[in-house]
């Protein structure tokens, strides 16, 4: 494992960062899981979140566990693995998998169309991994009482289909006992987005097919540098980190267009943005490179040489050293990273909203053919909107898209017959929201950020509230064709997705931040028309 410094200035000031935390013990005291670290008010929590660091050893006595649960799927026919998970208890996985080249599915959505699909996917060969730390999350309650009920409806026993995974004592635990589901119980001292290399990310990835043994064997041969005053890849890159942080270069731009760990990029986003965007402070990371420089930024290369940073090693390696550098940012930042203070917020919020008889959803300030805008906005179409926001974009700040639609209904989009890769490439984009970041982007020399809706608010939800208060907000809704119903809950799928968007903007408001809600009537009309609108402003 190693991490490499290409550009003078990130070199300075890393090599001045590590300079004091050598001087103040900090690589052994943190690799002996030292809770003071951070000071008297993170010492209580500190003091319950740092099992991460024994994960590599302690996660091997779950591998005869994991195989026979693989083994018995296998015999059983269940090919299909279903992983159902917010934030850290799913996006571990995802990458995992990706990488291994297994095919896993993830529900980290509450869109209908998105789990319509799912649900329609060989129920027959379907195994479902459950997963939660709190075992109250909304969205994996609903999913499992989905999931409950189509087993049921087919004939099938849930529990030879159903695996849990959650801490102990939550309520997803008694659940699983008195509903007699498999059940895995992960490490308690270990947060959400630090726990990759526990149940949380292992269960569902052995369960895919994926060499879990092997990610534990690569994190192992790295564990020994952690303690080290030189030669400590978490230390160079915490160091980097909080060093450019505070030189003010705090935007995180992470690079991995040729690198092996396929989509690593989205785990380090929630646990660099949820650890350290709090206290008004904070790290910013964008997933994807922007077409220009903003002055702030500090590129992060996987295994390339594309940035100011390379760090170099295998995945399982990958994972405890980027947790142990963004512990270390968390200190010169003088922040705690084990925390995610507003996170509740945006749940609360939503709460709430579905409280209520029906949802507050206001009239538009105009219409643009297939989007309904709402929010204060003095445009009067959509390419004047785009420029409007993108002209309120302070310094120092960035722009976020936050979408609360189908991540996988881009796929879905017509191409033409005989078409080659590139062209099937380029008809998925075109029908992809995602690209409307990239199309902004090269409209400012700010970040654009985007995220996927709820995934995202078990992510970079926690800077967008406690970070600097510095962001414009773009959120796009979509009307629901076919919804779902959620079995014993008095919402559906649908409902739940539109009152987490109000909630979440709501929130957003309250901090006086622009901040605009895209609804789009037709949703592959309206993604078409928010990309060609973009190319207008």
């Amino acid at each position: 494992m190693e991490v490499t410094y290409r550009e003078e200035g990130v070199a300075s000031a890393a090599s001045s960062a590590a300079g004091r935390l050598v001087a103040d013990g900090v690589p052994a005291r943190l690799a002996g899981g030292d809770p003071t670290l951070w000071g008297e008010d993170a010492e209580a929590e500190a003091a319950v979140r740092l099992g991460w660091l024994t994960l590599p050893r302690s996660s091997r006595e779950l591998l005869p566990v994991l195989g026979g649960l693989a083994e018995r799927a296998r015999a059983a026919g269940l090919t299909n693995v279903v992983l159902a998970g917010m934030g850290g208890s799913s996006l571990a996985a995802e990458v995992i998998c990706a990488t291994a080249d297994v095919p896993l599915t993830v529900l980290d959505t509450t869109d209908p169309g998105q789990v319509r699909r799912a649900l329609a996917d060989r129920p027959h060969e379907t195994i479902v991994v459950v997963a939660g730390k709190s075992g109250s999350t909304v969205e994996t309650d609903g999913l499992l009482r989905i999931y409950e009920g189509l087993f049921a409806g087919a004939g099938i026993d849930p529990a030879t289909r159903i695996v849990i995974v959650t801490d102990p004592g939550s309520p997803l635990e008694k659940r699983a006992i008195d509903a007699g589901y498999e059940l895995v119980l992960a490490q308690p001292d270990v947060g959400g987005r630090y726990s990759a290399l526990s149940a949380y990310g292992l269960v569902p990835s052995a369960l895919a097919g994926a060499d879990v043994g092997r990610l534990l064997d690569e994190a192992a041969d790295v564990l020994p540098l952690l303690s080290r005053d030189s030669g400590n890849p978490g230390l160079d890159l915490g160091a980097a980190l909080g060093g450019a942080a505070l030189a003010g270069r705090d935007k995180l731009v992470l690079e991995d267009q040729l690198s092996a760990t396929n989509g690593l990029p989205d785990w380090i986003e929630q646990l660099v943005a949820e650890s350290t965007g709090k206290q008004g402070r904070g790290i910013l990371p964008v997933v994807g490179a922007d077409p220009n420089e903003t002055g702030d930024e500090l590129v992060v290369a996987i295994e390339t040489d594309l940035g100011d940073v390379r760090v170099d090693g295998p995945l399982g390696a990958q994972f405890l050293v980027w947790e142990y550098a963004t512990a270390v940012a968390g200190l010169l930042l003088d922040i705690d990273p084990f925390d995610q203070p507003n996170v509740a917020e945006s749940k609360e919020n939503t709460a709430a909203l579905l409280a209520l008889p029906d949802l507050p959803t206001g009239a538009p300030a105009f219409v643009d053919g297939p989007v309904e805008v709402y929010g204060s906005a003095t445009a009067k179409d959509l390419p004047g909107l785009f420029a409007e926001l993108l002209h309120a974009i302070p310094a120092g700040g960035y722009l976020s898209i936050m979408a609360y639609l189908d991540r996988l209904a881009a796929f879905d989009a017509p191409v033409p017959e005989g078409a080659d890769f590139e062209q099937m490439t380029d008809a998925w984009m075109m029908a992809d929201p995602a690209t409307l970041r990239a199309l902004l982007a090269l409209r400012t020399d700010r970040p654009v950020t985007f995220g996927w809706g709820p995934r995202f608010l078990h992510s970079t939800g926690q800077y967008h509230k406690g970070g600097p208060q510095n962001g414009v907000f773009l959120q796009i809704t979509g009307v629901v064709d076919e919804d779902v119903a959620v079995p014993d809950r008095p919402y559906t799928l649908g409902r739940l997705q539109l009152a987490q968007a109000l909630g979440d903007l709501g929130a957003l408001e309250t901090r006086g931040r622009p901040a605009v809600r895209l609804h789009l009537t037709d949703r592959a009309a309206g993604v078409a028309r928010l990309l060609a609108a973009a190319q207008e402003a």
